[in-house]
């Protein structure tokens, strides 16, 4: 496949309610940039407005302590979009976004994106859903930060992960197998502390270590032990 067949918005979520001559005329208003692993695309505090399309890849939303620590935000992968706080309100960007994967992103200026809303109010309403769910894992993760132990935020990581893998049989299956630096990333720990509470769940076994998979193997034993100390 060309590179120029590559470049089309089809595989977009946000986009997916129009019909093709309007998706055609956002692509064309796109620019196409490839970016490799690891290579930031954009900066916190950047005065840029773009909305990025995450065409093929995974990225992740960052920002860094004072010390320089990562403090991971949101991994995003082929098919979603970023960038909308700045298009929506002209502020510099509230965080970074670095490529976690080789990718290719497409960017679309802030006045086109603003027309897209107007036109069709079903994308407009999307953007707003998306923006409520942020909000409510934000605040999610603000109270696990304040009132969790270290040890805690990582079981309530592992919780957020199985959620979207549960299976009928009350396992849940996370694959790839998460790196400790994401999940301490994540719950503001250190790789040591994910490693004892890794291990502590592996031998109480709620959790096992496959070949290519971390298996919850009591999603709802994990949920009490998080519940319990959230005073849920």
């Amino acid at each position: 496949m060309s590179e120029q067949e590559l470049e089309n918005l089809s595989g977009i979520e946000l986009l997916s309610v129009l019909d093709p001559g309007d998706l055609k005329k956002i692509e064309e208003a796109c620019s196409f940039k490839r970016y490799a692993a690891h290579e930031q695309i954009i900066d916190r505090q950047s005065e840029s407005t773009d909305v990025f399309f995450v065409v093929q890849g995974s990225v992740r939303v960052v920002n860094y302590s004072l010390s320089g620590r990562e403090i991971a935000l949101d991994d995003m992968a082929a098919g979603t979009y970023f960038g909308e706080l700045a298009a929506l309100d002209g502020e510099p960007r509230s965080a970074s976004v670095m490529a976690l994967s080789d990718c290719l992103i497409a960017a679309l200026p802030q006045e086109q994106f603003l027309a897209l809303l107007e036109k069709h109010s079903s994308i407009a309403l999307k953007v707003m859903k998306i923006l409520a769910r942020v909000v409510r894992t934000s605040t999610d993760r603000i109270m696990d930060l304040s009132t969790l132990a270290a040890n805690n935020r990582v079981q309530a990581d592992l919780l957020r992960l199985a959620k979207g893998h549960v299976r009928d049989d009350n396992t849940a299956e996370i694959s790839p197998i998460p790196l400790h630096s994401d999940i301490a990333s994540r719950a503001s720990t250190t790789r040591e502390t994910v490693a004892r509470v890794l291990n502590d769940l592996a031998r109480r076994n709620v959790v096992e270590r496959q070949k290519e998979a971390l298996v919850v193997m009591d999603v709802d034993l994990l949920s009490d032990m998080v519940e319990e100390v959230r005073g849920e």
